[in-house]
């Protein structure tokens, strides 16, 4: 299997559909502790995605990624829409200026370029309590894991899954919820699952091909 920018299409587009059947499960999750609306947030960039995949035109799947994910650090809703900007647009910062045929070196390099490009908005590491939680074991399992594009995908999916889970046990040290301290324990943090479900969907919209 190679990734062509039909295949990155459809990827986003099952992304878009994790993030806006959950919305409403992430707005409870971010209403213990924050302000209630990340799953509003996650909608928005959502329907930005499926908005925008379908006027994709000649643009090179970098191109896209990086014009898609300036788009989604313009919408509202505090820092949601900056970081999964950074997550969206880091998806091509590794690849070529024309590069339109991913292999699995070339899909690795696509969750590489994701902690460059949000290495540069924030310091958050695993245990954090934020979507680094999610994203870090994702990378790292699409480094390491062996197979086709599937099973690096499948990978990712399932590290940034456990990550999400995992997140429940931390304390945070980020954002409105900071200041609740041990209280944010037992709850995970609604970014890293917002970001567990961007990878589950782009590894689902990949299987359905």
């Amino acid at each position: 299997m190679i990734l062509n920018r039909e295949a990155v299409a459809a990827m986003l587009l099952g992304a878009a559909r994790l993030l806006s059947e959950h919305s409403d499960r992430l707005c409870e999750i971010d209403s213990r502790f924050g302000d209630g609306d990340h799953g509003i947030t996650m909608n928005k960039i959502a329907r930005l995605i499926t908005g925008q995949v379908p006027q994709w035109g000649d643009r090179s799947i970098p191109a896209f990624l990086e014009d898609l994910g300036m788009a989604a650090m313009e919408v509202r809703g505090g820092s949601a829409g900056p970081l999964y900007g950074a997550l969206i647009s880091g998806l091509g910062v590794l690849l070529e200026e024309d590069e339109n045929e991913l292999d699995e070196g070339g899909l690795r390099r696509m969750f590489a370029g994701i902690l460059q490009e949000l290495g540069d908005i924030t310091t958050a590491k695993v245990g954090d309590k934020t979507m680094m939680d999610a994203l870090i074991p994702a990378v790292e399992a699409a480094q390491s894991a062996e197979g086709d594009i599937r099973a690096i995908l499948t990978a990712a999916a399932d590290a940034a899954q456990a990550g999400a889970k995992a997140s429940e046990d931390f304390v945070a040290k980020f954002g409105r919820a900071r200041s609740y301290k041990e209280q944010t324990i037992g709850t995970p943090d609604a970014g890293a699952v917002s970001a567990s479900l961007f990878i589950r969907g782009l590894a689902e919209g990949a299987g359905a091909l």
